[in-house]
């Protein structure tokens, strides 16, 4: 039988917020936070805003030689990590550490890095002018070793890269290693930072990202008949899964329970999801398998709802299709209309909002849907105004290009 997992801690820095708290608040408020781009010259590009972690600045938050040893998104990682891991109670030092493990995902890595040794060895002109920190500091799983290292953990250790669907997939990934009794506690989630010359040029030449700069805020409008695309953002979401009895015999504080996790692909295309929503509806439909929940013991589906017009399309088809007549009593938001598009660490503060919902009995709102797309049907995606709602079970789903796609199910803990 599998074990039982809990949620005991959670950390985000993100656009709207540098903790669990001020994220939060700002997503019962409605506000967004997208602004002017600040970590490089824009001038020349057709977009002119992102989504930032707002008032960062390595050197206040970190120590030492940490800001250079460190990209960007790892910086992230840790600093949310720092959050969850003592916001949990849990003293590291008094485990098994080859019981206690880390899976933190990333969808890029670390694309800073990359760009300033790229562009100091084009100047340089010498592979001798490169960082001896640029491959460490580089690779994906950086997040997730220096985690790790921090806090002696020594159990098993991951970094999943599925794109917008690694945070989820990661997740699922640390509830599998609990369930299956390969670890006792992990340490999971995800950290992006792709606010570059190459991540933004990059988007906008796919055609991926909203163009509005007259209006930054109201640039991510998840099913909105207007929406032209996402609003790339920034920032890390971490949270400490643990085995229920595990938490039970510490004392722990359980903020909700992981039900289950499935994953698919949609074998399609590089860049646009299945045309119908086909590999997003079979992702839902295997994790509630997986939980052994049925549809109608569902609430609240937080989306992925990025503001692209085929994604938002497809994914309202998906729910219609797994959930059929009870869908229409599903409330359905967007955490993206507001926070912009965190890549691959979307899933992990999306995964915090939903356990915030099902703790508080609110929905957050989905801001600047001021007019629904008939082509995403007629569901209610809690428009404007943040709802209060009595929700049990939820649901929260990422999916990613290449057409990774990964639902999450989560439950209200009930002892």
């Amino acid at each position: 039988m599998k074990r039982r997992v809990v949620i005991t801690g959670m950390g985000t820095i993100n656009p709207l917020g540098l903790n669990v708290a001020s994220f939060w608040e700002s997503l019962l408020a409605g506000r967004h936070g997208i602004g002017p781009i600040t970590q490089f010259d824009h001038s020349t590009f057709k977009v002119h805003f992102a989504g930032e972690v707002p008032g960062y600045d390595p050197e206040k938050f970190l120590a030492g030689n940490e800001p250079r040893r460190m990209d960007r998104f790892a910086q992230f990682g840790v600093l949310a990590a720092r959050q969850a891991v003592p916001g949990s109670g849990i003293d590291s030092s008094k485990e098994d550490p080859f019981r206690f493990g880390v899976s933190i995902g990333s969808g890029i890595g670390g694309l800073n890095e990359l760009e300033e040794q790229n562009m100091r060895f084009l100047r340089d002109g010498h592979p001798n002018r490169l960082s001896p920190f640029c491959i460490p500091k580089m690779i994906p799983n950086s997040a997730a070793g220096l985690v790790s290292i921090e806090y002696k953990l020594c159990g098993p250790n991951s970094v999943i890269s599925t794109a917008c669907a690694s945070a989820n997939q990661a997740i699922g990934e640390a509830m599998r290693m609990i369930q299956l009794d390969l670890a006792d506690v992990m340490v999971t989630g995800a950290c992006e930072s792709a606010i570059t010359a190459t991540g933004l040029g990059g988007f906008i030449s796919a055609r991926a990202v909203s163009q509005r700069n007259d209006s930054p805020g109201t640039a991510s409008r998840p099913w909105d008949i207007n929406r032209d695309g996402f609003v790339l953002s920034e920032g890390a979401g971490i949270v400490v899964l643990e085995d229920l009895e595990h938490a039970r015999r510490r004392g722990a504080t359980i903020y909700a329970e992981l039900l289950g996790s499935a994953s698919t692909a949609d074998g399609t295309h590089i860049t646009n999801p299945h045309p119908e929503g086909l590999g997003a509806s079979k992702a839902m439909e295997f994790a509630l398998r997986d939980a052994r929940v049925n549809t109608d013991e569902i609430g609240y589906v937080n989306a992925h709802g990025t503001s692209t017009k085929v994604g938002d399309m497809a994914e309202s088809m998906a729910i219609l299709h797994v959930f059929g007549e009870h869908a229409r009593k599903l409330l359905i938001n967007s955490s993206r209309s507001m926070t912009g598009h965190l890549l691959g660490a979307s899933g992990a503060i999306e995964l915090i909002a939903t356990v915030m919902t099902l703790r508080q009995g609110v929905v957050h709102p989905t801001i600047n849907l001021d007019e629904l797309d008939p082509k995403c049907g007629d569901l209610d995606f809690v428009p404007k105004q943040a709802r209060e709602a009595r929700v049990k079970k939820a649901i929260s789903n990422s999916f990613g290009f290449g057409g990774h796609n990964c639902c999450l199910v989560v439950g209200a803990y009930t002892g």
